[in-house]
């Protein structure tokens, strides 16, 4: 593993260190805005986990790897940049390259699984007059078992590099290393590594996220069409989750794709990459990195949104003679309530429940401000 002194050398020109300080500007800035915003995505996920859904639960899986990506890696290529050459040699480039691989594996088959996923359950929208119920806790080990599958798949990829098949090495522009694609060509070893992993972690993956959204797309639109008006706003809620994923899915494919075809070409450009401008091999390396900045903000985009149908639609599955308003302090009820024939006085309605004729208490969720229907 040799960083290459052309584009190291580089690193120290006048105009080329200007321009790439401002680029690292604004990795400074992307790296803080994905801390961040994956952190809150995490905080928000955390106090609702039990009502989250599937693709939502693999959103935080993306979040974690993210926020991973963004402290592992970031700082050790903006460091790099403002040293003019790589810092730490062989041992951080080895280091760099096996983060790099395992988190972008984690990502890419995280919104594989996600397709899936929103595939299998897309098109089967709940009886009338029944409530969508949380995700039962089968479900969950079932999708922690796909998150830890994910993971375990990504870790298997990373490691493989070191025990002798393929190898990493740096970027032509000297601030990251990866997988090293130059090597592709040069022996068997390298050259198989890097179709196997091209096919298994690249295309395949985008051929499945393809598949399944358009699949999707045609499945929404067969299934809510005979929808009745009542279930109009479950629906809505099925496609908003929907296009949060494809819009994640999208603008991942959108980020990496100029640098997967920045690396493909290296691989059979090898001997003439150093008449390659530096920009262009640092320019698709920095636009791919940041997908972990605004994939946050997608999420709380579709969650606030989805949430509001959520509240809509958990009104249309109340019997019509309810009456609901939401507490403004803590509300504690005993196990077993009497029932409720008539409310003579509206001004005695305790705040926070639900008021329905002949009808038991059933807690909805326990929080420090608790909604209950009696």
């Amino acid at each position: 593993m040799r960083l290459d002194l052309y584009w190291t050398n580089c690193l120290s020109s006048g105009l080329f260190l200007v321009i790439t300080l401002r680029l690292l500007y604004s990795a400074q800035i992307s790296t803080t805005m994905s801390v961040i915003g994956n952190a809150a995505v995490l905080v928000s996920a955390s106090r609702r986990i039990s009502q989250l859904k599937a693709p939502e639960l693999l959103t935080v899986n993306l979040a974690v790897t993210d926020i991973g990506m963004a402290l592992s890696m970031y700082p050790l290529s903006i460091a790099s940049a403002f040293n003019h050459a790589w810092l730490g040699g062989d041992a951080t480039c080895l280091y760099y390259g096996v983060m790099g691989m395992l988190f972008s594996v984690t990502s890419i088959m995280t919104l594989a699984v996600m397709g899936m996923i929103r595939y299998l359950v897309t098109g089967t929208p709940p009886k009338t007059g029944t409530r969508p119920e949380p995700i039962s806790r089968e479900n969950s080990i079932s999708h922690n078992k796909n998150s830890v599958g994910i993971w375990l798949y990504a870790v298997l990829w990373a490691v493989l590099p070191l025990v002798g098949w393929g190898s990493y090495g740096p970027e032509p522009f000297g601030l990251a290393c990866s997988v090293d694609w130059t090597g592709y060509g040069e022996s068997l070893n390298h050259s198989t590594f890097i179709l196997v992993l091209s096919v298994l972690c690249t295309f395949l993956p985008c051929l499945l996220i393809l598949f399944t959204y358009f699949g999707i797309a045609w499945k929404l639109h067969r299934a809510y069409k005979s929808i009745q008006t009542q279930d109009f706003q479950y629906g809505n809620i099925e496609k908003k989750i929907t296009l949060m994923a494809v819009m994640i899915s999208v603008g991942f494919l959108i980020a990496w794709t100029p640098y997967v075809v920045v690396s493909y070409w290296s691989m059979h450009h090898a001997r003439t990459q150093h008449l390659m401008s530096p920009f262009i091999t640092l320019l698709p390396c920095l636009f791919a990195k940041s997908s972990t900045a605004y994939n946050p903000f997608i999420y709380f985009l579709f969650q606030c949104s989805a949430r509001r149908e959520q509240i809509g639609a958990g009104k249309d599955y109340l019997p019509s003679n309810t009456t609901c308003l939401y507490c403004e302090y803590p509300v504690e009820l005993p196990p077993i309530y009497p029932f409720i024939h008539s409310i003579e006085n509206p001004s005695q309605i305790l705040p926070g429940a639900c008021h329905q004729r002949h009808a038991w208490p059933r807690i909805m969720h326990s929080s420090p401000f608790t909604k209950a229907i009696l």
